[in-house]
């Protein structure tokens, strides 16, 4: 007989005005949407303590329990895939992830990702607070979006950083390429985000999203395009790709979000995540951990330097 569990979980910023149904899909990559949404009718899934449709919209702080069949989704693979460790304690990880890699397993994709990475390399001792398929996993990254990643390596140090991340005192610090030349040195966004209403792989600025800010300041001009630092104040899911798209600067080789291709070849969106500053659990200290230029970023301001 299939066994069956109770797994509870806290919907983030980053998973709210989404489907229920879709982020159990996510969650369990191993089991059909419809078996989902058949669970979720027949009432073995509460959000709040409430029974819900399958198509009910979550919201932050929500708190999703689910009791689904989970023999087939228990088992990640560990795999011994190399690690570009950039801190580490007892406690947590800090790690680089290359451009091209997922942060977690997918109903599509469940090899190769970062998980299986760190399953491999922890032994499978990482924080299961974030449900089967994400254990370990504090925040993430987009695929296509190079740098630091902070990895919870027990419970208590989940909750311990996630709890700095939700009062904003984690600085998170990013390198980006852009298109067209910001004329200002400096300058604050300060825009509502949520999903995209009709393209959900998208989000979007929207009068009724989640507020959002970025700051970013000026390091190098090319007429055509601007490499700029930012310095994340939220963070929400697509923030920084959203944000310069909407004041007509998206990153560059972002093409779902408006970007031209330029005659460089990346990984997608130009932009890599440099610094992370935030106090580990293990010695209550701070900790300021920074890498340098990606491939992408070294390749693109090479190639615009050279048309100066």
């Amino acid at each position: 007989m299939n066994e069956k569990r109770l797994e509870t979980f806290t919907i983030e910023q980053e998973d709210a005005n989404i489907r229920l149904d879709t982020f159990l899909a996510d969650v369990y990559p191993d089991l059909s949407r419809s078996y989902i949404q058949k669970q979720i009718k027949s009432g073995n899934v509460t959000v709040n303590n409430t029974l819900q449709k399958p198509s009910y919209t979550l919201k932050t702080d929500d708190t999703v329990c689910a009791t689904l069949d989970k023999a087939a989704a228990d088992f990640i693979e560990p795999q011994s895939i190399p690690l570009n460790i950039a801190y580490e304690d007892p406690c947590m990880l800090v790690i680089n992830k290359p451009a091209g890699m997922l942060t977690h397993p997918t109903s599509t994709e469940k090899t190769n990702t970062l998980v299986n990475a760190l399953l491999y390399y922890t032994n499978g001792k990482l924080s299961d607070c974030n449900g089967a398929f994400r254990p370990g996993i504090v925040h993430r990254l987009d695929r296509n979006t190079s740098g630091l990643l902070m990895i919870a390596k027990d419970n208590t140090t989940y909750d311990f950083l996630k709890k700095q991340m939700q009062e904003h005192a984690i600085e998170k610090k990013y390198y980006a390429v852009v298109c067209g030349n910001i004329e200002e040195e400096s300058g604050t966004i300060n825009k509502p985000i949520s999903r995209h209403k009709t393209r959900p792989e998208k989000m979007a600025v929207a009068e009724d999203g989640k507020p959002s800010i970025t700051h970013y300041k000026v390091i190098e001009r090319f007429g055509t395009h601007t490499f700029i630092d930012i310095n994340l104040e939220t963070g929400r899911t697509h923030q920084i790709r959203v944000h310069m798209s909407s004041i007509k600067h998206p990153v560059v080789n972002d093409t779902l979000y408006g970007a031209p291709k330029i005659p460089v070849k990346t990984s997608e969106q130009v932009l890599e995540s440099y610094s992370l500053r935030f106090i580990s659990p293990y010695d209550n200290a701070e900790h300021i951990v920074k890498i340098d230029f990606d491939d992408d970023i070294i390749k693109t301001l090479n190639y615009l330097r050279s048309k100066k």
